[in-house]
């Protein structure tokens, strides 16, 4: 009888086979793999040559089959990790990247150096950021707007798993459409990828993910200059705008920024050193 780790390396060369690197070959075949025998790695390590428990296969050969064919390992488990919480994940929502995690720190490190009471995340998506936010802050309430229906669903449900329901409002609209408050920190993860991209983007983003939520106009950054040109006005004085933006847009953010008024506080890297987050103050305070 074949074991769970003969399972896996089968696996692995079958991802291989279809375009994936050897390393995230192997990484997801094993990430599948705890999926299905509800093992943390530390057990599928212990216990990866004993024979595979009865259906293993049956249900492992579907999602590798799933994985093959280049669907996000998030949508096929249906979760991803993002600030050490577990989030729901569907066709309707961006997976959270670990870049974004920047956004949280920032946000909650200016929380902790004046008071604040209110924050908008702009596009909450998967309702990460303000998840997150709301999560490390019960004082702190979130307002999060999001174009689609569908996305506000997903992050009503990431919510209520969370237990931060009370102290989120969502709001189905475009930028600051239906927001009545003027808030201390605005979050946004925009669309910034340019549209001219789509061609050469990996089939897991391009052909999984939501469109809406991935491209932000011929050059990337218009979705983020109307963000910008909208955000004084809900942003009180001495507040703060934490904005993500994408590789190679430091400079043309940073121009726009100043263009609209706003003074750049300060970028952060992420883990490979690539440019990824701009924090803002009003260039009135």
């Amino acid at each position: 009888m074949a074991t769970v780790a003969d399972r896996v390396a089968a696996a692995r060369a079958q991802l291989e086979s279809a375009g994936l690197l050897p390393a995230s070959a192997r990484l997801d075949a094993e990430v599948l793999a705890r999926h299905v025998l509800g093992w943390d790695r530390a057990t599928l390590i212990a216990r990866s040559r004993e024979a595979e428990p009865a259906g293993f296969e049956g249900a492992f050969a579907p999602l590798i089959a799933r994985r093959a064919a280049r669907e996000p390992v998030a949508q096929i488990i249906g979760t991803r990790e993002f600030w050490g919480l577990d989030f729901e994940v569907t066709r309707d929502v961006l997976v959270p990247r670990p870049e974004t995690e920047l956004i949280v720190e920032e946000a909650l490190a200016f929380a902790a150096e004046r008071p604040c009471t209110q924050v908008i995340d702009v596009g909450t998506g998967t309702g990460c950021l303000a998840i997150a936010i709301a999560h490390e802050r019960p004082d702190l309430d979130v307002y999060a707007t999001d174009l689609s229906e569908a996305a506000l669903a997903v992050a009503r449900r990431n919510a209520s798993r969370h237990q931060v329901t009370d102290r989120i409002t969502f709001v189905q609209g475009d930028l600051f459409a239906g927001i009545p408050i003027t808030a201390d920190i605005i979050v946004a993860n925009p669309p910034y990828v340019p549209n001219t991209d789509a061609g050469h983007m990996q089939p897991e983003v391009v052909d999984h993910e939501p469109h809406m939520a991935l491209f932000g106009g011929p050059v990337g950054l218009e979705i983020a200059e109307r963000l910008l040109r909208a955000a004084p006005a809900h942003l009180a004085p001495g507040g703060r705008l934490i904005v993500e933006f994408g590789f190679g847009q430091e400079a043309g953010l940073t121009e726009l920024a100043r263009d609209t008024g706003w003074k750049p506080i300060r970028v952060r890297e992420d883990l490979q050193g690539i440019p990824r987050t701009l924090v803002l103050e009003r260039g009135d305070t």
